[in-house]
């Protein structure tokens, strides 16, 4: 089953607002963040009310994700026990440097779990990292942006060569890679240009911090109709009697082979999911979520 990750919204576990908002968004996943998003002093207050939201369930068809804190820290082990057994559908664990820190997490908690790539040891260790088997690569473009000291502007160039590296590391090790968000806010245009440089890369979804950003991520990350064509054609030509048996066939004037095929079908599996509303949200929704979210972008 292909599950789409265009959007994966961050958002704090101590509020209790943004969660329930946060269950008839549009995203397709929700991560309930205990790292960078919450206070010190509210730690244990977010822990247990990532395990409560969780038990209520409500999320729909979005996928439940909760960041926790670093395995390396004060929280992050204790984070990691009151999970176990909850209904989360992966944890996020943050400054993945190596293989050691996926292993430490597995043999605490039997659920999926995902990486943030965001320090330049994990640059320099992603092929033991993904052979370590996590299901999704995050890449956290504002930590690696910090530890590099550079200067990654509207275009994000000093990033790209990174973003690549990220991308064909999960493709290697047949995990989903998700962009790093976007610290724009009230520039949907700007969100949606990076969207699709991340899209270029070969990204899956986008890493998102408010509720604006989700329409141009799921445009975006969603087949437009020139994709969706081409792969009904690909789909219609070898579902035909006489190409059953081969490899490769021709398809308007154009060798396709059977790994076109299976990316065709995950194309009109991602063009089949049912429409969402978020590019009819109003204004004053988008505000409402911001006083609810505490006022302030969750950094990466």
């Amino acid at each position: 089953m292909i599950r789409p990750r265009r959007s994966a919204l961050f958002l704090p576990a101590s509020n209790p607002r943004a969660i329930a908002k946060a269950r008839g968004l549009a995203c397709d996943v929700v991560i309930l963040d205990l790292e960078d998003a919450v206070a010190p002093e509210a730690k244990r207050e977010a822990r247990a009310a990532a395990v409560a939201a969780a038990r209520e369930g409500g999320f729909g068809g979005r996928e439940l994700v909760v960041r926790v804190n670093g395995l390396d820290g004060a929280w992050g082990a204790d984070d990691l026990a009151a999970l176990a057994g909850v209904p989360v559908d992966a944890v996020l664990l943050p400054k993945v440097s190596g293989p050691d820190v996926l292993a430490a997490a597995r043999s605490r908690i039997d659920v999926p779990l995902w990486a943030m790539i965001e320090t330049c040891r994990a640059m320099l260790d992603l092929r033991a990292i993904v052979e370590a088997g996590p299901a999704v690569l995050v890449a956290g473009t504002n930590d690696l942006a910090k530890e590099m000291r550079c200067r990654p502007g509207v275009d994000r160039a000093p990033l790209l060569p990174l973003l690549a590296q990220i991308v064909v590391a999960a493709r290697a090790g047949g995990a989903v890679a998700l962009d790093g968000v976007s610290n724009v806010i009230d520039d949907p245009a700007a969100v949606e240009m990076e969207c699709r440089q991340g899209l270029r890369f070969g990204f899956d979804g986008k890493t998102l911090i408010h509720p604006s950003q989700i329409a141009p991520a799921n445009s975006v990350f969603t087949p437009d109709a020139e994709e969706v064509a081409w792969a009904e054609r690909i789909v219609a030509a070898f579902d035909l009697a006489e190409h059953q048996e081969r490899g490769a066939i021709r398809v308007n004037g154009r060798m396709v082979e059977r790994l076109h095929l299976e990316e065709a079908q995950r194309v009109l599996a991602l063009a089949r999911l049912p429409e969402n509303g978020a590019a009819g949200e109003d204004r004053a929704h988008d505000l409402s979520l911001t006083r609810g979210l505490g006022g302030a972008a969750v950094m990466r």
